[in-house]
């Protein structure tokens, strides 16, 4: 799909000129004239990037990108000021509105489409997070993730051989952040690996190839995740475009202005923080999706998906599979005569005491209720059979202090066990475990039943 890209400017001239050329790259191009507009086509459009004009009318360009910043709805989209100043402090004036990006006036179209590229394929990868976390919400399994964004200030680390200049930009964050100077590119790329909010890469280094760093840095899983900020001299045309192309994600001039190095670098750790907290949610409603939420074991969801993986290739020659099916016994009696919290934590502590009896590589789940299946791959019956009989006598032979010690509550489990015979089903395979606990509550319970084929 094509990047849609909003240009505001209050010269038509302007507008349909950055139209058409955007146009023939293929973008898909809104327009409007003022800020107020632009405002309003950003909440509703949510457009890929925006080039704002500074100079306008009324509210101009600096007060439109504060606002487009202050707003939920839209201060995840990048915005480019266009202007024709080139000065130090319209640069600093537009970083802090929250502008990612300058271009100057009249244009250069290469050095417009790297950024505009950088930028777009930037925001597409937060908006995957977004859709994601958002469908995580809908379908309830959206977890709080780290529930904040942590502080602002971040772990920077400075590739660079010119210690004079790697030192005065190191001495300006540490007033923020915890940056560190490293001037082996080796060493750096493994560093990388590492807890980096922030790669300031000196890409005109002489010692080594600063182009090199970053495109090394960008192909490693952990330093994709850590934006790059490119020092260049600002007439290296060739090197900055490259740079852009490789992924670093803004760029910054030579000679390092202070306080430009700092506002960039502000922004780019904000919105790493920003990733990383999406990342988290998103993480943390995989997990909910397949984990009990009271016991913290894995869900019916869960075990049904491994079962039917690992029964399928035992039908295929692969090793065998046995499931035990757990049920613990007279619990309705526990919900009536202490209460559901009372309940709760039998629940919990059973969990705790089956977890820590069956093997590492076994898949203790929670079906619901007071049932629980264990998952055994490459186990035979016989196997089951002795890992369920250590797991009920664990289970009786210490009671269950409930309501914060006042009670001690004596629990005990009836287990059917079954393994995989030839043509079994998940299905069948569950079938027969569980007419196993049928026949161990017949029994008198607190009894292991297996059931062969």
């Amino acid at each position: 799909m094509s990047a849609r890209i909003l240009v505001v400017d209050d010269l038509d001239t302007n507008v349909r000129l950055l139209e058409a050329k955007l146009t023939l790259e293929y973008y898909d191009v809104l327009t409007c004239g003022d800020g107020m507009t632009a405002l309003a086509i950003a909440a509703e459009h949510q457009p890929d990037l925006i080039l704002l004009d500074v100079m306008m009318p009324g509210m101009d360009g600096f007060e439109t990108c504060r606002r487009l910043k202050a707003d939920a709805s839209t201060r995840h989209i990048p915005v480019v000021l266009v202007t024709a100043l080139d000065g130090r402090e319209d640069r600093l004036k537009g970083l802090e509105a929250g502008a990612d990006d300058f271009v100057t006036k009249p244009l250069d179209d290469v050095i417009l489409f790297a950024r505009v590229k950088s930028l777009t394929r930037l925001k597409q990868v937060m908006d995957e997070l977004r859709e994601r976390e958002e469908s995580g919400r809908r379908l309830g399994v959206q977890g709080e993730g780290s529930g904040r964004l942590r502080g602002a200030g971040g772990r920077v680390m400075i590739v660079d051989d010119d210690m004079r200049q790697a030192e005065r930009m190191a001495a300006e964050l540490a007033a923020e952040h915890r940056p560190t100077i490293e001037s082996d590119p080796e060493a750096a790329l493994l560093a990388a690996a590492g807890p980096i909010d922030l790669i300031i890469v000196n890409v005109a280094a002489h010692g080594f190839d600063g182009l090199r760093v970053i495109a090394k840095a960008q192909s490693g899983a952990a330093g994709r995740r850590a934006p790059i900020l490119a020092v260049i001299d600002p007439g290296d045309r060739p090197r900055m475009v490259k740079a852009l192309e490789l992924g670093a994600h803004d760029i910054l001039p030579r000679p390092v202005d202070p306080q430009e190095l700092a506002a960039r670098a502000r922004t780019q750790i904000r919105r790493k923080r920003y990733s990383d907290f999406l990342r988290e949610k998103l993480d943390s409603s995989l997990e909910m999706a397949v984990t009990d939420p009271l016991t913290g074991l894995h869900n019916r969801r869960y075990m049904t998906g491994q079962l039917q993986a690992l029964v399928g290739r035992a039908s295929h020659g692969g090793a065998s599979v046995a499931v035990l099916v757990l049920d613990i016994d007279h619990f309705k009696s526990v919900n009536d005569g202490f209460g559901h919290d009372a309940g709760d934590e039998v629940l919990r502590e059973f969990a705790v005491r089956l977890a820590t009896n069956v093997r590492a590589i076994d898949l203790p789940c929670r079906m619901g209720g007071e049932e629980f299946v264990v998952v055994m791959p490459g186990a035979s019956l016989e196997d089951a059979h002795r890992v369920a009989e250590r797991i009920r006598r664990d289970v009786a032979s210490a009671p269950f202090r409930v309501m914060g010690g006042a009670e001690h509550l004596t629990v005990t489990i009836s287990i059917g066990v079954a393994a995989t015979a030839h043509g079994d089903t998940p299905d069948g395979l569950l079938k027969r475990a569980d007419e196993g606990v049928y026949q161990a509550k017949a029994a008198g319970r607190n009894t292991v039943i297996a059931r062969a084929a």
